[in-house]
């Protein structure tokens, strides 16, 4: 393990700020708002402010405050923030991100889980974190291999783990960092104690007896499931299908890249007019920019072509095996995926935890750091050491 650190070189934020000054606009139709995509108006005006406004050298620092690691795991490089507690008795936490996020999006965590007592909490919670981006994403880059799905990212994980000399761990993520975590607590649960996440994909078998069970609520939460493939899966179908090609123009342009993400931002979250409603854009550029400053997006995109197929046969009612250890979930209102709880009963055996929240969306840990760190802690109180 390497220490390392990021310094992106002047002349690519000089590139940047050009290719931003110089971006070839599209029309657009008047009085379509967000229905067909990011406005016009609203992408010019973000974009100007990523030019102008923006400061990545701030972001730069924040991550540089804390200890960075590269390391080699089954041929990819692998980057991670790992911050140990001052308390001598904190438990590792796994802390996996997804797209369009990054290690930048769990930075507001950090002091809460690994230092409470300097934050007002009680020096029982701490943590030592361990926070990795997903080979081919951002730092852990370039990536050179196919294969890179599911399970291969949750061995890798596992080993990382060893490598740092950690057991009785706990991962937590949300969206795929959460189908990670879970594959985790099962390839792993002689080392892992329990599986925390604020995203539960839960799929009906299509026995019309457990339909009749659902309730109101419940069924409008399935309801989500359609509306997600009809309408809002377009880039998903692009990236399992062409991440390449799609990875030329979302590479030569920071303004494709800008909206590729930020519509993203504005859909999942608990917004109403604009992504900041919810997240403020320094934080959605930060995502942005790692993505940008890597070139990234087409390795990060591959990550969906490698889980396609085990995507569409647990559309078909193929689940994986569950986790053998404790299982916490924490709902947000305004996630594009809401979790039906007789369903997770019946997918997860291990259940131990649920908590409803009022609000939030699917980036819990930059729309609601305080509520989701407090999760996790409440999570983890409830885990039995594992037998050493």
């Amino acid at each position: 393990m390497q220490p390392y650190r990021v310094e992106i070189p002047q002349a690519a934020i000089d590139d940047l700020h050009e290719r931003l000054a110089n971006t070839r606009w599209p029309e657009e139709l008047p009085g379509t708002g967000w229905d067909r995509g990011v406005p016009l108006a609203y992408l010019k005006e973000l974009a100007e402010y990523w030019r102008t406004s923006y400061d990545w050298r701030a972001t730069e620092a924040a991550l540089n405050s804390h200890p960075q690691f590269v390391t080699e795991i089954d041929g990819a490089t692998v980057y991670f923030l790992h911050v140990r507690s001052p308390e001598p008795g904190a438990r590792p936490l796994l802390l996996t991100h997804a797209w369009p996020g990054s290690v930048a999006e769990f930075l507001d965590l950090i002091g809460p889980l690994s230092d409470p007592r300097a934050h007002g909490g009680d020096p029982a919670d701490a943590f030592h974190l361990v926070i990795p981006a997903l080979p081919g994403y951002g730092f852990s880059s370039p990536l050179r291999a196919t294969g890179w799905d599911v399970p291969r990212m949750a061995q890798a994980w596992a080993e990382l783990m060893r490598r740092l000399g950690y057991r009785d761990y706990i991962a937590q993520g949300g969206d795929a960092g959460a189908v990670i975590s879970l594959a985790l607590g099962t390839l792993d649960p002689e080392n892992c104690a329990g599986v925390h996440v604020n995203m539960l994909m839960t799929f009906p078998s299509g026995d019309p007896a457990e339909f009749a069970a659902l309730g109101e609520e419940d069924l409008a939460r399935l309801g989500l499931l359609a509306k997600f493939d009809e309408e809002l899966s377009g880039y998903m179908k692009l990236q399992q299908t062409r991440p390449q090609t799609v990875s030329y123009a979302l590479t030569d342009s920071p303004v494709g890249q800008l909206a590729w993400i930020v519509e993203k931002y504005k859909e999942w979250s608990d917004s109403d007019k604009v992504p900041e409603d919810a997240i403020s854009r320094d934080k959605i550029l930060d995502a942005v920019s790692i993505y940008w400053l890597t070139a990234t997006a087409g390795t990060s995109a591959n990550f969906y072509y490698e889980g396609a197929a085990a995507l569409r046969a647990i559309a078909a009612g193929e689940k994986p095996p569950p986790p053998a250890v404790p299982v916490g979930v924490a709902v947000f209102p305004r996630d594009i995926f809401q979790p039906v709880r007789s369903l997770a009963d019946r997918d997860l055996p291990t259940l131990a935890h649920w908590t409803e929240f009022d609000r939030g969306g699917h980036f819990a840990a930059l729309e609601q750091p305080e509520p989701l760190v407090g999760d996790i802690r409440s999570f983890a109180r409830s885990l039995q050491p594992l037998e050493r």
